[in-house]
């Protein structure tokens, strides 16, 4: 069957869309306890031919669309929730409650309801099922894995066959990009206490000083990151916080606090992250005589694309918007996902959409998570057009 022409299709829901993307901009919110945005996305569908659930440990919403034909399930995705960074964009829906759709999760969103639209519009030529997944605490809550343990994946009634998401990004509007195999990191993070015994500044000696031993510890992490992995299969270690406290500058502490983001591209590199990490770490502070307390959590798994899909995936896109518009990512993002809680379940694709402003200067774009990123809400037709077009052709094979 020939897939049909959304993105022709998407044209008169667009001023739609872009109004629901810029309430959802002007009013983000945080983690898992959406209900404002929850409501807002449940006005947003009424009327469509959804079975609709809500979620009892998040504000999730998940919406089955019944194809009038026979077929399998499919899923997409659209993440929610914001970032506690205070907006600087000047825009005139900036949100001013000091959180920021920083991530363009708000595009996301809106990005699902017009799929959902597009395709209930298409429902009598639709094979199978598709299950719109609205997710909350993608930003570091595991939603997505809360989700699954809730019953996303059977709720049209059987396990999907495949699975997309769409996550927007700097760049030249317009422009889709994916690869096969990983395409996002594994995020993990690192939590370490040296103990030690303050005392007077004036006096080192009859200390034990946390203070060199944590600043070795910071030096001996990247060097145990740059001599222990290969190359090909890279880990990103950065230490994003130390602490000593507020004491007096006069005063040894006791204690160093420190905390990195750890990002890894395999299992394998994980496992020898998850052993090598306390062994550095308490091997330096004991040869100062210290003690050291290690945490590593294991936030989010790698994102990996399946490639058979990933294939099939590129050919709906180039056919609906041309070649010039889907391009192939050469190295993975180091940055991480939780719709990889999906894609260990469920084979599928994260694609990434390019949304920057046409009169952006690529020298000076700025990035997801920084307060003054703006996103080109113009993409909303072609982002919804997209998701449609990949979830119909997935459920006509």
């Amino acid at each position: 069957m020939t897939t049909p022409d959304f993105a022709a299709d998407a044209v008169a829901i667009l001023p739609d869309l872009v109004a629901l993307r810029r309430a959802l901009h002007a009013d983000p919110e945080l983690g898992l306890d959406l209900p404002r945005t929850q409501q807002k996305v449940l006005d947003a569908l009424a009327g469509l031919p959804l079975e609709i659930t809500t979620g009892t440990r998040t504000t999730s919403v998940v919406a089955v669309l019944r194809g009038g034909l026979p077929g399998p399930a499919v899923l997409l995705r659209g993440d929610m929730d914001a970032l506690p960074i205070e907006e600087t964009t000047g825009l005139d829906f900036a949100s001013v409650n000091g959180t920021m759709h920083a991530c363009g999760h708000d595009l996301h969103t809106a990005g699902l309801v017009g799929a959902a639209k597009l395709l209930a519009a298409r429902r009598d030529e639709l094979h199978g099922s598709v299950i719109f997944m609205f997710q909350p605490g993608e930003e570091g809550h595991g939603g997505a894995k809360i989700m699954i343990e809730e019953g996303l994946l059977d709720a049209a009634g059987e396990r999907p066959v495949a699975a997309y998401a769409i996550h927007v990004a700097p760049g030249p509007r317009g422009v889709f990009a994916t690869r096969g195999g990983a395409v996002a990191a594994g995020s993990n993070q690192l939590f370490v206490t040296v103990n030690g015994r303050g005392g007077h500044g004036s006096q080192p000696h009859q200390t034990l000083d946390p203070v060199p031993a944590a600043a070795e510890i910071v030096l001996a992490l990247q060097s145990f990151v740059t001599r222990r992995f290969d190359a090909f299969d890279p880990v990103v270690l950065s230490v994003t916080r130390l602490s000593t406290g507020d004491g007096a500058v006069n005063v040894i502490p006791e204690q160093v606090e420190l905390a990195a983001t750890v990002r890894n591209m395999s299992p394998a590199s994980l496992a020898t992250l998850q052993e090598g990490l306390p062994r550095v770490i308490e091997g330096v502070a004991a040869a100062h005589g210290l003690s050291a307390e290690v945490r590593f959590d294991t936030m989010y798994p790698v994102t990996v694309n399946d490639p058979e899909e990933t294939s099939e995936t590129v050919d709906v896109l180039r056919g609906a918007f041309g070649e010039q518009r889907v391009v192939m990512m050469p190295t993975p993002m180091m940055g991480s996902e939780d719709f990889a809680f999906v894609l260990n379940e469920v084979p599928g694709t994260f694609i990434a959409l390019m949304t920057s402003p046409p009169d952006a200067d690529s020298s000076t774009i700025e990035w997801n998570h920084s307060p003054r990123v703006v996103f080109d809400d113009a993409v909303l037709g072609d982002q919804a057009a997209a998701l449609a077009s990949v979830a119909f052709a997935r459920t006509a094979r």
